[in-house]
């Protein structure tokens, strides 16, 4: 009896090939925030990076001073406390905070953003335990997306489980 050797590579080529050509999701996404009044409060861009995700905000309409940013675990942004966005994205199951000796969570900011007079400020920061592929663990697409928001008061970095950062005030949606 003669076997074929060529089949099995043939075989692993096509499945690798395949895998390469599964969507791996989107290289950037731009998300929409609004504040609790319902008024644009700007955007947040995602993007893929060697090191994780760069995230860029741009806002407006939010009130003055510094404030948390963190990622959420839901897909929701109900005005006017945003509370269905749900509790901090966190597949990991860590505890709040970059002081936190047990943290952080992966949707956790190593800083805020401040907002100046105008209600406007800008903020970029790359986190690297967070994903843009639908597959990862950490994906921001788990479970439907997530979201993002913006908190009254700037985080503590080493309060869990949220830091103590006070009402949400802004929120965007985070879906691929």
């Amino acid at each position: 009896m003669r076997m074929n050797w060529l089949l099995p590579p043939l075989l692993l080529a096509a499945a690798l090939s395949a895998a390469a050509q599964a969507p791996a999701g989107p290289k950037k996404i731009k998300v929409r925030l609004i504040n609790s009044y319902g008024q644009d409060a700007g955007y947040a861009t995602f993007k893929t990076v060697k090191k994780g995700v760069k995230v860029h905000l741009d806002l407006q309409n939010v009130r003055f001073g510094e404030h948390a940013i963190i990622i959420h675990e839901n897909p929701v942004c109900d005005r006017p406390d945003f509370e269905g966005a749900g509790g901090h994205f966190n597949p990991s199951g860590k505890e709040h905070g970059f002081l936190n000796p047990r943290g952080h969570h992966n949707g956790d900011f190593p800083g805020g953003i401040s907002i100046d007079e105008d209600h406007e400020g800008e903020a970029t920061y790359v986190l690297s335990t967070i994903s843009l592929d639908p597959n990862a663990p950490d994906s921001l697409f788990l479970h439907g997306g997530t979201s993002i928001v913006i908190h009254r008061r700037p985080d503590d970095q080493k309060t869990d489980p949220y830091g103590d950062t006070g009402n949400r005030i802004a929120c965007g949606v985070i879906k691929p």
